[in-house]
């Protein structure tokens, strides 16, 4: 049997020199490691007697717990050495002010579709959504758009994946009426995808006219896709548009609501509307909407009459729209709109570019973001 005198001093003597605790632990592992001095004699004790296990058991036991104490004393040594160290070093300045803690901001796109739920709130409408991946029939044919339609074309819309070589029997008639939804094959005649990432947001309003009875009053906010990158367009952008149908509902009806909703929004009385006729598939008569403008400190901001500034399209709701949903023309008519949140918001807020709306940079969420608390409400000012 080794003399456990000697090894117990040389143990404790390298414990006490240890002045790192990377040191210490090489000590550890050199004693009660698996391959450790003291854990070779415990494993010897199952080949001696019982009188000798008697005697060498206790020894070789209390050699083991003094090392382990002396471990244990050493590193608590060294722990306090280190943390008393570490006080004299660090410094903590008392009197610098308190750094505040990183806050979030509410997207200006999220603070306006806010603004504008709220008025059109006040005005009666409710809110409406819908899927951004729709069919076709949703997205174009009930809307009165043709498959020659450009909006169909594949530099202007994002088609999803067809995994059917089926064709769609559901698509527009030879004679050009509008055909019933489709349902089951997932291609067009032309072998395009049935279904595309929605190129706005009229599917709502389909949607919403298949599914409730009139009268109707919605506006449809949400996410919208094109084939579209530069300074004011993005590949994906908001758009809100609204639909009012009722019974002998006039061109009067759209333009009062929204002269009243631009003078809410921006919050000024002079605002000035001009209806340029138009075209679009889905509304006949169709109109342009012109707003004046005024120069103000150098800059462009709607209100006046100086100039006008193109900003949203409307029109009367097409008859055929109309029929297609399931209702009768002849009882019901209506009026729809749609305007660009990102642009209003550019037109408030005074940003120049679309781009960063959609690239997550801190520093201009923290420039153009709202706090949580800026909540639009119309005795404050949606604005405020």
């Amino acid at each position: 049997m080794t003399d456990l005198d000697p090894m117990k001093t040389d143990l404790l003597a390298a414990i006490a020199a240890a002045d790192t605790l990377e040191a210490l632990d090489g000590v550890r592992v050199q004693a009660l490691g698996k391959q450790g001095e003291l854990t070779a004699l415990l494993k010897t004790l199952g080949g001696m007697s019982p009188d000798e296990r008697l005697v060498q058991g206790p020894r070789i036991q209390g050699v083991r717990e003094a090392v382990t104490t002396a471990i244990a004393a050493r590193k608590a040594a060294l722990d306090r050495a280190d943390l008393d160290a570490r006080l004299a070093r660090e410094t903590l300045d008392m009197t610098l002010p308190a750094e505040a803690a990183p806050q979030g901001s509410v997207h200006p796109v999220s603070q306006v579709l806010d603004e504008m739920a709220e008025i059109f709130a006040d005005l009666g409408f409710a809110v409406a959504t819908g899927p951004e991946i729709e069919d076709q029939w949703h997205n174009f044919t009930a809307l009165n758009m043709p498959e020659s339609h450009p909006a169909r074309a594949m530099h202007d819309t994002f088609y999803c994946e067809a995994t059917s070589t089926a064709r769609d029997g559901q698509s527009p008639s030879s004679d050009g009426e509008l055909s019933s939804p489709p349902v089951g094959p997932e291609q067009d005649q032309s072998g395009r995808s049935r279904f595309v990432l929605r190129t706005h947001t009229s599917p709502v309003q389909i949607r919403t006219m298949m599914g409730q009875e009139p009268p109707i009053r919605i506006i449809a906010p949400g996410r919208v896709y094109r084939s579209d990158w530069d300074a004011t367009h993005t590949p994906m952008f908001h758009q809100i548009e609204g639909l009012v149908i009722d019974k002998d509902i006039t061109l009067g009806h759209l333009k009062w609501t929204l002269e009243t909703f631009l003078k809410a929004f921006f919050e000024r009385d002079d605002i000035v509307l001009r209806l340029r006729p138009s075209y679009f598939p889905f509304t006949e008569p169709s109109a342009e909407v012109d707003v004046g403008w005024t120069m103000e400190k150098g800059r462009r901001v709607l209100g006046g009459s100086e100039g006008w500034m193109e900003l949203l399209g409307s029109g009367m709701v097409h008859p055929k729209v109309i029929a297609a949903c399931g209702l009768d023309p002849n009882e019901w008519q209506g009026f729809a709109f749609g305007v660009g949140v990102d642009r209003l918001a550019m037109l408030k807020y005074g940003m120049d570019d679309l781009r960063p709306f959609f690239e997550g940079d801190a520093r201009w969420l923290k420039h153009y973001g709202f706090s949580a608390l800026d909540v639009p409400t119309l005795s404050q000012g949606v604005g405020a």
